[in-house]
Parts: structure tokens; sequence; C-alpha cells
């Protein structure tokens, strides 16, 4: 069931869809989820600075964490450059097979990455 977004609704791109997701397959995916992000944080997977996608961590501890250092260089003289990308359709682009081989090269076991290619 598509669901518009955003903008001109005559344009079928501002529409995302929408799936109803049984209960079992939503405790799954809170299971694999909770695998996923242990393997990550054991492994030191993910640097410090990630903020997305991560427990505690969202959009304003970025934007703060991003202030601090920006005021902290600007504080010392020296010059700072500001780049803001738009990532707004980045995972509708994301190749799954890329995707597959970057978890496996983390160490992630066949039966999850099994999992991951099935969803």
């Amino acid at each position: 069931m598509p669901i518009h977004k955003k903008g001109w609704k005559e344009d079928p791109g501002n529409y995302r869809p929408v799936s109803l997701t049984s209960v079992p397959e939503k405790v799954m995916e809170q299971i694999i989820l909770s695998a996923i992000m242990h393997h990550l944080q054991d492994n030191q997977v993910c640097r410090p600075s990630q903020h997305g996608f991560m427990k505690g961590r969202s959009c304003l501890t970025n934007l703060i964490s991003s202030y601090d250092k920006v005021t902290h260089l600007v504080d010392e003289g020296k010059a700072v450059d500001v780049v803001y990308p738009d990532f707004s359709k980045a995972f509708d682009t994301i190749s799954h097979s890329i995707l597959l081989e970057k978890l496996a090269a983390h160490g992630l076991n066949g039966r999850t990455l099994c999992w991951v290619k099935s969803v």
C-alpha cells in the first residue's frame, strides 16, 4: 500500500511502499538486529563518529558533535569547510550483493547472511 511522502501527488517517486509485517517476522527481525549490532560492537566495526542507526545516537547527536568540532577548530584560528551532501535516496540504490559482501567481510556468519539475503 503506497503512502504519500511529500511533494506532488501525481509523481510516483513521492510515495513509499508500506508492507504489513507479521508478528513472528518482527520478532525475528529484532533478534537478527540484536545479533548484528552485538557483532559490530564486539568487533569495533563502527567508528565512534558513526551516529546513524546506533542506539543512543541520532541526527541531533551528530549535529552536536559536528558543531563542537567546528567551533573548536575555529577557536584555534583554523579554516573550516563544511559540505552537506543529500543522501535522501541513498538506500533506494544500494546494491544488495555489495551489502552482503561487506557483512561477510566483517565476519557475519552464513546463516545470518542467508537470512538477510532472504528478506
